[in-house]
């Protein structure tokens, strides 16, 4: 609860992998929050005050799993926004004349994009959960301490970087330093 505040507020993007790691990390536990508290919750060195604090997000995020049906895969609607949001900007970005880095930064990770989508047939996606999925999966990968090819690695840099570049300018966007009223695009 604490890192997601911290992330929440500095990167977006690893807030929102961060997130996705605490939704498979619920699921691993069958959403039993005992289970977590036993596995997970202990392992913090904590006061009770923030024991009982961290208890009842991880109580409230179960319930919100269940009630919204992500029980065994998906994720949350709050996830899901930051999705929205951050596809929001991904568009209002395209859209401007003023950042062509970050145009050109897509446009090299499209073809890795196009690729995926072919590879896990998630047409229905929007192209940035795409590029999540492909980092959270590398993310795995790794912590199971298995090394993708050079070329997935070379091709998950670039949709690191575009990522990243997109996280900075959600925080400058969220701090009202992109665009000036008169000058939004869409």
């Amino acid at each position: 609860m604490y890192i997601s505040r911290s992330l929440k507020q500095s990167n977006i993007a690893e807030y929102l992998l961060y997130m996705w790691q605490v939704e498979d990390l619920l699921r691993a536990n069958n959403l039993d929050l005992e289970k977590v508290k036993e596995s997970v919750v202990a392992q913090y060195e904590l006061g009770e005050e923030q024991r009982a604090e961290l208890l009842q997000w991880y109580s409230d995020l179960i319930e919100m799993m269940r009630r919204e049906g992500v029980v065994k895969e998906g994720h949350l609607q709050i996830n899901k926004n930051v999705i929205i949001d951050l596809n929001d900007l991904h568009l209002r970005l395209m859209h401007s004349p003023k950042y062509p880095y970050y145009q050109a930064a897509y446009y090299k990770v499209l073809p890795f994009i196009v690729e995926l989508r072919s590879k896990s047939n998630t047409h229905s996606k929007p192209e940035l959960e795409n590029c999540f999925d492909a980092l959270y999966g590398l993310w795995m990968l790794k912590l199971q301490h298995r090394e993708p090819s050079q070329e997935t690695t070379a091709a998950f840099s670039d949709i690191s970087t575009f990522i990243g570049m997109l996280s900075d300018y959600y925080q400058k966007d969220k701090r009202g330093e992109l665009f000036q009223e008169d000058e939004v695009p869409i």
